[in-house]
């Protein structure tokens, strides 16, 4: 699964619906949009370019949306993460107007309800009961981002007026997550491991998550343990969300907030990564530290560039598919745009070297017609 996802709804992680006293944030929408469109074509169309034309910056474009194996950082290894702190960001918004209109005990529910079924539809996505109980997939994309918004979501409804609290509980998953990868000694291997198919991560999905195998260490993305990472990355945004709602904050020091933090937050993470690696399939704390101050630094630059500058209609595109990113998601999955793409244009048969470039560029074309339309015509899917 590509190392991002998308979630729920425009209120629960595309931001507040409009109402006539409320602002909507498009930058958080172009946002969402801009990291949706990474693993819906702006990848495929940089790797294709990269294998049409050697040249250096190409061939590095390229690279960089490809998963960096084990350890390390490439660009691609940002979408999930990036994704995952505009959840954060979000449900700063959407939970507080519904805490200050319905109570928090409605709020619950509604961050209980959500988080079931998008974790219904992350086994949906993955394919279902079509291999029977024992072989559903529990550890996708979808799942895990219905992990880090419960839990954050609950955190939030019970402990908003209290960030400090929430502060604390974002360093202890952090420092207790790293403590449990370096100190507890992986069963049958007797002592700790950040390596591939021997850390305690991947022991404890092997042993105790149920349905399909998590065994082979190639395919390991971890669902249980690596939660924890999971649910810091979305408090992270959280707090970016309480800068971004604060009316005692002006604009331009949220900025410069958002950007001052971003940067602190990746040196932290690469000096932590020294010990504990960055590495995206654990989700260890370094690259939740690292992939979330690149998030605040590009929530910070969409902010400015959008809301308070008001330069929007280049982001339109990338505001269409945040608005309905799970509906575009979903419908990927079962509409190869590509392929469909290919059967209009011919690829290779008439462009040649550049034939898989026009197919990508096609492609995304038929995306954005697709959310385009929803836009036009008000369509949003709703949880």
């Amino acid at each position: 699964m590509q190392a991002a996802a998308v979630a729920g709804d425009p209120q629960l992680l595309q931001g507040p619906a409009p109402q006539k006293t409320d602002v909507r944030l498009m930058s958080l929408d172009a946002l969402r949009g801009f990291d949706m469109l990474c693993i819906l074509g702006i990848d495929r169309l940089l790797i294709a370019l990269a294998k049409a034309n050697d040249s250096r910056l190409l061939q590095a474009l390229g690279n960089q949306m490809t998963h960096v194996p084990w350890a390390g950082l490439h660009f691609y290894d940002l979408i999930f993460p990036l994704f995952i702190f505009i959840v954060g960001v979000s449900l700063v918004f959407s939970l507080s107007k519904i805490i200050d209109r319905n109570g928090r005990r409605f709020a619950v529910r509604r961050v209980l309800l959500r988080s079931l079924i998008l974790f219904l539809l992350g086994i949906f996505y993955m394919g279902g009961l079509a291999g029977g109980f024992a072989n559903v997939y529990l550890a996708g994309v979808l799942q895990r981002i219905a992990g880090a918004y419960v839990f954050a979501g609950l955190i939030f409804c019970f402990l908003r007026e209290r960030p400090r609290v929430m502060v604390t509980i974002c360093v202890v998953l952090l420092v207790g997550y790293w403590a449990l990868l370096t100190f507890v000694p992986v069963p049958g291997i007797g002592h700790a491991s950040y390596e591939r198919g021997v850390n305690l991560a991947h022991y404890i999905d092997v042993h105790f998550l149920p349905g399909r195998s998590n065994s082979d260490p190639v395919d390991f993305e971890g669902s249980l343990l690596n939660t924890l990472g999971a649910v810091a990355n979305c408090l992270l945004g959280v707090f970016a969300g309480l800068l971004l709602q604060s009316k005692k904050v002006i604009e331009q020091k949220k900025v410069l907030w958002l950007c001052g933090a971003g940067g602190l937050s990746i040196l932290l993470g690469c000096l932590w990564g020294l010990q504990f690696p960055i590495i995206k399939l654990l989700w260890t704390s370094s690259y939740v530290l690292v992939t979330c101050g690149i998030s605040a630094i590009l929530l910070g630059l969409f902010y400015q560039i959008i809301d308070i500058w008001k330069f929007q209609k280049w982001s339109l595109p990338f505001a269409w598919v945040g608005m309905n990113a799970i509906t575009i998601y979903l419908v990927a999955n079962m509409v190869s745009f590509p392929r469909l793409a290919q059967r209009l244009v011919g690829g290779e048969v008439f462009f040649g070297a550049y034939g898989g470039v026009v197919v990508e560029l096609v492609a995304l074309g038929l995306e954005l017609w697709f959310v385009q339309f929803l836009y036009s015509r008000k369509l949003f899917l709703r949880l």
